[in-house]
């Protein structure tokens, strides 16, 4: 475990992780932190077969560890990530380099067989390419980044990794839902976010734009995703809501809300994740107690291999019914 040169977290965070993450699981979580995670990546079967790939990055010299609970993920030290990252294995788009927490958001929405897939927040692209080696070619997926250069380098990624049938559009997502209303069978919205799981203590200017102002500019444009994501949701077809954010607001709080303000229109999904480090929504916060339905939402906890990622899954029930004003 290698903590040299690591500067301390900011202490409002260490205050917020201490009341978020469950008291046996803190220490953990903090020290997560500080340490350099090995280097995970998702074998793409869009471009090959896994044991094919496997070989491939044996070839280099490499011994990758194989991710008990997704059969096409592996790892690697991460002293050797450049060594993975600069083969034509990943150049050509038969590995793609990502993280162990995003690559439970794709099954978790389990798009096989569905006619329309859309992911709303798309670029860099690595859960659109899950999503679309999921679906091996049935079906449409549309991918929508509203970021110029992002949307660029979600194309390259779409290319490299053989996708170049998914229809990406530099567009905002907070419009998708009036401009296609209930099309989508399955949508998902990894939302821009405060990115509280990649802190760094080993970079400080991974937190130098955080803090409360800039938690509530990302809750106010996840509210509207959100409710674009729904609205753009056939009615018996599904969202899943993800962040990289461990802050409340962000998350169980957004969830809420649109819960109230769709009322009878959503409703949270149970999810069965296949890893030991999760903890259910919480129940409370900052002193105020939270619809006892946030419980289905599911947190994955920080740790010396994994990411935090918040994860909440919702089925459209019926046509909008807002309630109180956004």
């Amino acid at each position: 475990m290698d903590t040299a040169d690591t500067s301390p977290l900011p202490a409002e965070f260490v205050n917020r992780l201490q009341t978020i993450v469950p008291a046996d699981h803190f220490a953990t979580a903090q020290a997560s932190f500080a340490v350099a995670k090995p280097v995970s990546a998702r074998i793409n079967t869009l471009k090959g077969d896994v044991e094919g790939a496997l070989g491939e990055v044996r070839g280099l010299g490499l011994e990758p560890a194989r991710v008990a609970w997704l059969d096409e993920a592996f790892c690697i030290p991460g002293a050797k990530k450049r060594q993975l990252t600069d083969s034509a294995a990943v150049t050509e788009g038969r590995v793609y380099v990502q993280g162990l927490s995003s690559m439970l958001a794709a099954p978790a929405l389990a798009p096989h067989g569905c006619a329309e897939v859309l992911d709303l927040a798309a670029a860099p692209g690595g859960k659109t390419l899950h999503l679309a080696a999921l679906m091996q070619g049935s079906g449409r997926l549309a991918a929508v980044e509203p970021v110029r250069a992002r949307y660029f380098t979600l194309k390259d990624n779409l290319a490299r990794c053989g996708a170049e049938f998914v229809h990406a559009y530099n567009s905002d997502g907070r419009d998708v839902g009036r401009k296609t209303p209930g099309r989508f069978d399955r949508v998902l919205l990894d939302a821009p976010c405060s990115s509280e799981a990649r802190f760094d203590c080993r970079d400080p200017a991974s937190w130098q734009y955080w803090g409360p102002r800039k938690i509530a500019e990302c809750a106010r444009k996840q509210k509207a995703l959100l409710r674009s994501a729904v609205d753009a949701t056939r009615v018996g077809g599904r969202v899943l809501y993800c962040t990289c954010s461990l802050a409340p607001e962000e998350n169980e709080l957004v969830v809420a809300h649109t819960l109230r303000r769709l009322q009878g229109t959503v409703e949270l999904l149970p999810l069965k994740l296949p890893v030991p480090n999760v903890q259910p929504g919480l129940a409370e916060w900052q002193g105020k107690t939270l619809p006892g339905e946030l419980a289905l939402c599911r947190r994955i906890l920080p740790t010396e291999q994994m990411d935090a990622l918040f994860l909440a899954l919702l089925e459209k029930r019926g046509s909008m019914q807002c309630n109180g004003p956004d």
